[in-house]
């Protein structure tokens, strides 16, 4: 697989530092997107399908540049021993700008000093990071869905949280970023 992915040209590795200087996020495997799926999963009685095949390699920057340069989709793990150092809420409507100030008013309003947007692969796709020290996936799960259903109170429900207790751990993901979000 390596051989494979290091056999593609990147352009420019300068993208990649979004993912090490800005986001701290572990980089000790990687998901990469198939079209086809590649696991069957079942979970809590319920069947998913995986379009995301784990690569146990470490994430590289070479890797990286490669999905910035959009050669492949590739995503990273959320959830290391059953803990996360993140919360994300994953906007993909037709609102961007408008989820962009109602999320932003309403971290201020929670007192969240620490946090960072960024632009997914379409134009209609943000990315809200939301730092925290080490939470399990209970507590995680319970602090982003109380982020999110205050959002939900005023516009529609067009995101996804993570992480989320009711996914198993390989959807527990989150596609590496393009750039930072500005409006």
């Amino acid at each position: 697989m390596q051989e494979i992915l290091s056999s593609i040209p990147s352009r420019s590795t300068k993208g990649a530092d979004i993912i090490t200087d800005t986001l701290k996020l572990d980089r000790s495997h990687y998901y990469i997107k198939r079209r086809q799926i590649v696991e069957k999963i079942t979970f809590d009685q319920r069947t998913f399908y995986a379009k995301f095949e784990r690569i146990n390699e470490p994430l590289n920057d070479m890797i990286a540049a490669q999905h910035l340069n959009r050669y492949h989709v590739i995503a990273t793990p959320l959830l290391r021993d059953n803990k996360t150092n993140y919360l994300v809420l994953e906007y993909r409507g037709a609102e961007t700008s408008r989820f962009y100030a109602m999320s932003k008013h309403l971290i201020h309003s929670l007192f969240i000093k620490q946090y960072h947007y960024f632009q997914g692969k379409k134009r209609d796709y943000l990315l809200l990071f939301i730092p925290v020290e080490s939470l399990s996936l209970e507590e995680a799960d319970e602090q982003v869905r109380q982020i999110s259903d205050a959002l939900a109170t005023r516009m529609p429900k067009e995101w996804k949280c993570f992480p989320d207790k009711t996914i198993p751990e390989c959807y527990n993901i989150v596609t590496l970023p393009y750039e930072i979000f500005a409006i």
